[in-house]
Parts: C-alpha cells; sequence; structure tokens
C-alpha cells in the first residue's frame, strides 16, 4: 500500500518526532511504501493566499507549486496517516493549513454538475489513521469534542473511498507521562501501524 504520512511538530527531537519514526518503521516492515511530509521541515505555508482564495472555486483551483507537489502525494497514496500534538483541543495550524489549502475542489471534493452538491475526491483513500499526544486526559478531551480527530476521521474519511476505515492512537496525558509510559504508546504505535 502506498501510505502518505503527514507529520506536524516543530521539534526534531521531540516524543512526536519518535511516534512519527515508529509508525514508518513499523508500515515498512509490513511492507507499505510510506512517504513523509514533515510540515514544519518543509517549512510549508499554512496560509491561503488572495490568489488561491479566488482560484478556489474555479477551474484551476491549485496556483502554487508547493500545493501541487502535495496535491500528487495525496492522490497518488491509498492510505493517509497524520501524526501531531493535539494543540488547544484541535489540529496544529500549518496541518489545518495544509487541508485547506490542498484538499481543494477537485482533490478533496468534486462537484456534481447536475446536482452541484459535493461529493468525494479521495476516492484512492481506502484508510486514515491519526495518531495524536494530548496535554490533557481522556476525560477533558471528551469534553470538549476532540476537534482535530472530528475533522480528520469524520470530515477528511466523507470525502475518502466508500469503505475507507479508519483508526486512532492516543496518549492522553502525555505532558505528564513518564518514560515507561511513553515505551508502551510506542509499543502500541508500533503494533497498531505493522497491521494497517
Amino acid at each position: 500500500m502506498n501510505v502518505l504520512l503527514l507529520h506536524a511538530h516543530p521539534v526534531p527531537d521531540s516524543f512526536n518526532h519518535a511516534v512519527r519514526d515508529t509508525a514508518v518503521a513499523a508500515m515498512e516492515r509490513s511492507g507499505h511504501t510510506v512517504t513523509v511530509v514533515d510540515l514544519y521541515a518543509e517549512d510549508f505555508e499554512a496560509r491561503m493566499s488572495l490568489a488561491e482564495r479566488r482560484a478556489y472555486h474555479g477551474d484551476t483551483p491549485v496556483v502554487s507549486d508547493d500545493v501541487a507537489r502535495q496535491v500528487a502525494l495525496v492522490q497518488a497514496a491509498d492510505a493517509l496517516v497524520f501524526v501531531y500534538p493535539t494543540w488547544w483541543f484541535g489540529l496544529p495550524a500549518i496541518l489545518l493549513g495544509w487541508l485547506d489549502r490542498v484538499l481543494v475542489p477537485g482533490v478533496g471534493f468534486v462537484f456534481d454538475e447536475d446536482t452541484g452538491r459535493p461529493g468525494p475526491g479521495l476516492t484512492n483513500s481506502r484508510r486514515i489513521v491519526g495518531i495524536s499526544t494530548y496535554g490533557s486526559s481522556w476525560t477533558y478531551i471528551k469534553g470538549v469534542n476532540d476537534a482535530g480527530r472530528r475533522t480528520l476521521l469524520r470530515t477528511v474519511r466523507m470525502v475518502s473511498h466508500r469503505w475507507c476505515r479508519t483508526g486512532w492512537i492516543s496518549l492522553y496525558g502525555a505532558d505528564t507521562a513518564d518514560d515507561a509510559r511513553r515505551r508502551r504508546f510506542l509499543a502500541r504505535v508500533d503494533r497498531r501501524m505493522a497491521r494497517l
């Protein structure tokens, strides 16, 4: 399977990078081809430009080379994996900006010519997995509805293949997790991603 892994954490020696590396190693060990997009390392521009917004509903909504490259990666992927820390109960701005700029009409969704209603554009995507660390407890995150998880596993799922399966791997209370708990989490990531 061709997997596109989107990673969003600015600190190269962070635990989140260890999570990413564990997921990649597990998938590659299982025979998957993995392409990693490290949004911070690539200095991906999260802001949609004026030109992009004006082109959004036109015939060519992709107007920049960096987005065209991302679109090609998305369209070649059978699975999308998102690895990121949950900040302010949602996606990091750089990842949300990636969704805004890359999953545009004609890529993320298409409009039916007769009804004008949107339909799936990511019909090649048969698997979506989110892996996130949270500073807060599960109870607290549950109370605020976990916006990042909902965006990826509901909204992105809705524009994916009809039979797309989803998965979620999370570490709650990561800010206070000791080394043993972090090692157990990495082992869980390894097991789950090896079965992708």
